[in-house]
């Protein structure tokens, strides 16, 4: 199922066209909203100030409740913008985002306002994309959830089992452990207070895949086709399946995860390699870990170049930005392991 998003952060809307969707699925607009309202904008302290909507509207590909099978189109409307305050980043690029690399790939005719087609605003209509494939891959049994693993070192509780995060989504801050949320939220508002911002991580768990889904090599690896999933999300700098970096600190005997049976269906007793052997799923949760960095756009004094004269200068960046962006990240994890589920399974292929 192949999907394209569209749009600038201050252009007239933003959206995605999703090709492949089968025709039949009685599609639930209001659970797609509701996917776009934890994503949401403006919403706390937090978070960035600008406020949106973020009503879906489906331009094409559903009749009378139910896909067609053609491309299904979906728009978001943007209402909020301060364009005027991103003029002083025309010619000098923010350190950290992709202003510099835009400005290149673009020759100099990118939207440079709120990001443009770099912005984080983009992952609205990935959100919308990912609820379409959670509604595609329920039909197979198929559920996908995540919580914030963790801010600025301040570590959740550990994800003993995917079951947990169940009712993480309905939690106006993702955490299982609510004291160390807390924590959390006190660490990005000090950011705030100081004009800076801060990073952190998000687990994410896919259940229902069976056994023996994908390949060693290269375009079937499931860890390969999530990883390209993932790392087409703003500001994901690492992707760590199981165990992840952790295993640098095990040996063998740690690390291997013993094989049992239950219910007449073979399991592993642990699930360090996070659902996936060779490549190939393992019919375990898949479980991965996705590290955000800090927000770049922060109101300290950086240093930066005018693109124009080649010279050195200090940039003082304006406009609204998030002190952290991994709390609305959460479900644009999810909305991308969604769609990398869909096609380890080959839905809409």
């Amino acid at each position: 199922m192949k999907h394209t998003i569209f749009g600038e952060s201050h252009g007239e809307a933003i959206g995605v066209v999703l090709e492949g969707v089968p025709a039949g699925l009685a599609l639930d607009l209001e659970a797609v909203q509701r996917e776009l309202d934890r994503r949401r904008p403006g919403r706390s302290a937090l978070s960035t100030a600008r406020k949106e909507a973020d009503q879906v509207r489906v331009l094409s590909g559903m009749f009378e409740g139910k896909t067609t099978g053609a491309p299904l189109a979906m728009v978001i409307g943007n209402a909020d913008q301060h364009s005027s305050d991103y003029d002083s980043i025309r010619y000098t690029p923010r350190p950290g985002h992709g202003d510099y690399a835009g400005f290149l790939k673009s020759r100099g005719c990118q939207d440079y306002r709120g990001g443009g087609h770099f912005s984080g605003r983009l992952t609205a209509p990935l959100v919308a994309a990912g609820a379409v494939a959670k509604q595609l891959l329920a039909r197979q049994g198929v559920w996908v959830g995540a919580h914030i693993s963790s801010i600025y070192g301040i570590c959740d509780a550990a994800l003993e089992e995917a079951g947990q995060l169940r009712g993480v989504a309905e939690k106006d801050f993702p955490v299982l452990d609510d004291a160390a949320g807390r924590q959390m939220q006190q660490a990005i508002l000090e950011a705030k207070q100081a004009q800076d911002s801060v990073g952190g991580a998000v687990e994410c768990a896919v259940t229902g895949l069976s056994a023996g889904l994908g390949g060693p090599d290269f375009g079937c690896n499931v860890e390969g086709i999530f990883s390209q999933y993932l790392f087409a999300v703003p500001a994901v700098k690492s992707v760590a399946f199981g165990a992840g970096v952790a295993f640098s600190l095990m040996r063998g005997s740690q690390a291997n995860d013993p094989f049992a049976v239950e219910d007449g269906k073979v399991i592993t007793k642990t699930n360090h390699a996070g659902g996936i052997n060779g490549g190939i799923t393992n019919g375990m949760p898949v479980v991965f870990e996705a590290t955000l960095r800090p927000t770049p756009s922060i109101a300290l004094p950086q240093e930066s170049v005018d693109l124009r004269t080649g010279e050195e200068v200090e940039l003082k960046i304006k406009g609204r930005h998030d002190p952290c962006i991994v709390p609305r990240a959460v479900p644009v994890i999810e909305a991308a392991a969604a769609l990398a589920a869909c096609a380890v399974l080959g839905i809409g292929s």
